[in-house]
């Protein structure tokens, strides 16, 4: 019995005309036998929920830096988050589903280490070294699954990348959930399969409906939280009278049912992922709240300068290190994080395309908050 066909059978039953149907898929850039279970979205979401990068999450920076409260959201809940919100709405609207569970979970693969103030650090230290690269955690997400990520394949031989779909990576490298006044999104299907090799592909919008549906869902699954969590480590008080707050809900489960039903409602039956226009202000205003009594607030300023220092302590260490010793030295090295990076880029198997600084950057931005924390005591604290 062929379960995949089945499967597929039912999507045609199911799924709406605007959906991603699996067998329509562009398909994966190597070629590969399909599975006679899953179909191939549920694989590419297994490959990623198995990936060690996606089990780095627990321990990285969702807002709140290194904290030891067990109940502050950290990168992996908010991926989760995110992946669950998504299945909801895209289930109701008659999308696939196991499409949108793959660009959810593998959205923030590549985000570094203290969130976006590691990312904004390592970009800062590649425009020093004069580098054009750009490091941005979108990019990043996809690098991870396309470059850094190890799949294994039926016969036993390791790759480089989790070789997943076309879809799931555009729909990855598309997912910036930061464009604040951003609430109705159409799907671009005039991109090419090439389209990923665009080196500003982030910022178009995504090739599915499923895309669009985790680029909008983003927002709404840290815009409650952050405030539920600034408010349980004594950063803010509650100021559940505000006007968006009055619009959309005074706790974060008011607020997402809120988005989750007017996404609905405004998008059902249609090629668009949208908010109302009253529901799409509103979390427009939340969200700037959220920068200045949160993001921008005089006590996360404080920490962003100690990790900054650490970052750039760390970059300037592996630099130096990539650039005057060999792999075999770095391997034999007394400094664990000189070791660890060694073995790093042999595994990796870079090639000339590949500059020292990229190698840099590909390692740090893999590393968690906690092994940073560590990696820096261990050379700058004596």
């Amino acid at each position: 019995m062929n379960w995949t066909q089945i499967k597929e059978d039912q999507e045609r039953l199911i799924l709406r005309p605007y959906a991603s149907f699996s067998n329509e898929s562009r398909g994966r850039d190597r070629e590969e036998l399909p599975c006679n279970i899953r179909t191939i979205y549920e694989r590419d979401a297994n490959r990623i929920q198995y990936s060690s990068q996606f089990r780095r999450l627990r321990h990285k920076t969702q807002v709140f830096f290194n904290t030891k409260n067990d109940h502050v959201c950290t990168r992996l809940e908010h991926v989760l988050n995110v992946s669950a919100i998504s299945e909801t709405i895209s289930k109701t609207l008659g999308l696939n589903t196991e499409l949108t569970r793959a660009i959810a979970l593998g959205h923030d693969l590549g985000h570094a280490p203290f969130g976006h103030t590691g990312e904004r650090v390592i970009n800062k230290c590649l425009k020093e070294c004069k580098n054009p690269f750009k490091f941005r955690h979108e990019e990043q997400s996809l690098r991870v699954v396309e470059r850094l990520g190890q799949h294994v394949d039926k016969d036993g031989v390791r790759h480089h990348g989790l070789n997943l779909t076309y879809e799931v990576r555009d729909g990855i490298v598309c997912h910036c959930g930061e464009l604040k006044n951003e609430y109705i999104l159409y799907r671009d299907t005039t991109k090419s399969r090439d389209s990923l090799k665009d080196p500003n592909i982030a910022a178009q919008r995504p090739y599915t409906l499923e895309g669009c549906l985790v680029r909008l869902v983003d927002k709404i699954a840290y815009v409650g939280r952050d405030i539920e969590d600034a408010i349980r480590v004594g950063l803010i008080s509650d100021e559940a009278d505000s006007h968006c707050r009055k619009v959309l809900g005074k706790n974060n489960g008011e607020i997402i049912n809120t988005l989750v039903m007017d996404v609905i409602e405004n998008s059902y039956g249609e090629d668009i992922i949208r908010l109302s226009d009253e529901k799409g202000q509103a979390l427009k205003e939340l969200i700037e709240q959220n920068y200045e009594r949160i993001y921008k607030a005089d006590k996360i300023k404080r920490y962003e300068k100690t990790t900054e220092n650490m970052l750039e302590g760390l970059f300037e260490s592996l630099y130096e290190a990539v650039t005057t010793m060999s792999i075999d030295e770095m391997e034999a090295s007394e400094l664990d994080l000189h070791r660890q990076f060694g073995t790093f880029i042999r595994q990796h198997s870079y090639n000339e395309t590949e500059t020292d600084e990229h190698k840099v950057a590909d390692f740090l931005s893999g590393m968690t908050d906690g092994y940073a924390i560590k990696a820096f005591e261990s050379i700058y604290l004596l």
